[in-house]
């Protein structure tokens, strides 16, 4: 590692944060509270239909989809779509997370919109979103949602404190959402003081940067092993053992680089895309890290900063 700034590596070092990416291949100790190292998780599945497809197709071909994220926004579908979703986590044992709807793209504010805008990702825009933003969660509540994918950081922070206050189930999961653009150990740190119960860092990221995350935070991390085109299109199946290993607790993000973009829902063939591409992700997991232990399926949402526990 390189050793010049010595005193505010120091001075880092003594808020808990690494003195920098330094990297000598050392492996992650901790694991979800059922010792297992690894989870697989779908983005972008956006429609209850398809979620019924993967998780009945993974079962089929003998893989686990321990997590099917939706990124449409919970405000765009029925009462009974949610249910749907709820329902499938309970069957297939998978957890659910839906994302807040209201959010920056889809208000009426035009900054977004523009290049430099677009900086802001889908936070939200003004004091009403925020109330909106609540309403969606309590909505998706009441029809048996129980994880939510969290695009600002000061929902992050009021969802938390309505948690803490009783005002929201004890073991809703929030997750933080790549959209934010946190990207090192610091932001990472600030996240889970807010109340995060993961976490997911840009998607570019080397290995030794995730390294330095995971030595910083006890929450599960979300990796991206590959992505859609508008985010770069790169397709990181053979990092995923390396993934597992250096920064367990994990979730596996797999699956999207068989759409062009964020917010869609996938058509029958992107579907099956999918599907290939987590059991290849699978497969090399097999192949090169045959130690790691993935879940089973998952029949409840404990907070995973209780779950994830070093062993």
């Amino acid at each position: 590692m390189n050793r010049f700034f010595d005193e505010t590596r120091a001075q880092l070092s003594s808020l808990g944060l690494p003195e920098g990416e330094g990297y000598n291949g050392e492996s992650s100790t901790r694991t979800f509270a059922d010792g297992s190292q690894f989870r697989i998780e779908v983005p972008t599945i956006n429609s209850a239909k398809t979620a019924e497809t993967l998780l009945a197709e993974s079962v089929r071909r003998g893989f686990t989809i321990n997590r099917v994220t939706e990124t449409l926004g919970m405000f765009r579908h029925t009462t009974a779509e949610v249910r749907r979703y709820a329902e499938l986590g309970r069957e297939y044992g998978a957890e659910i997370l839906m994302s807040v709807g209201p959010r920056a793209n889809y208000d009426i504010g035009a900054g977004v919109q523009t290049p430099e805008g677009s900086r802001i990702g889908y936070r939200l825009r003004g004091q009403e979103q925020v109330v909106r933003a609540v309403e969606d969660v309590k909505r998706a509540i009441d029809l048996g949602i129980t994880g939510f994918v969290v695009y600002d950081e000061g929902l992050l922070w009021v969802l938390n404190e309505l948690r803490g206050l009783g005002h929201l189930p004890a073991d809703i999961h929030l997750k933080v959402s790549a959209h934010c653009g946190h990207a090192n150990p610091a932001s990472a740190r600030l996240l889970q003081t807010l109340g995060a119960n993961s976490f997911n860092p840009v998607r570019d990221l080397t290995l030794p940067m995730i390294a330095a995350i995971r030595r910083t935070v006890r929450i599960p991390l979300d990796i991206h092993v590959d992505n859609p085109k508008d985010s770069g299109g790169f397709i990181r199946t053979y990092d995923a053992p390396e993934f597992v290993r250096i920064a367990a607790p994990v979730y596996l993000k797999t699956g999207n680089s068989a759409l062009e973009k964020h917010g869609t829902t996938p058509s029958p063939t992107q579907i099956e895309a999918i599907l290939t591409q987590i059991e290849v992700v699978t497969e090399f997991l097999g192949r090169h890290y045959p130690q790691a232990k993935q879940s089973p399926g998952i029949v409840s949402l404990v907070p995973d900063d209780e779950l994830a526990g070093v062993r």
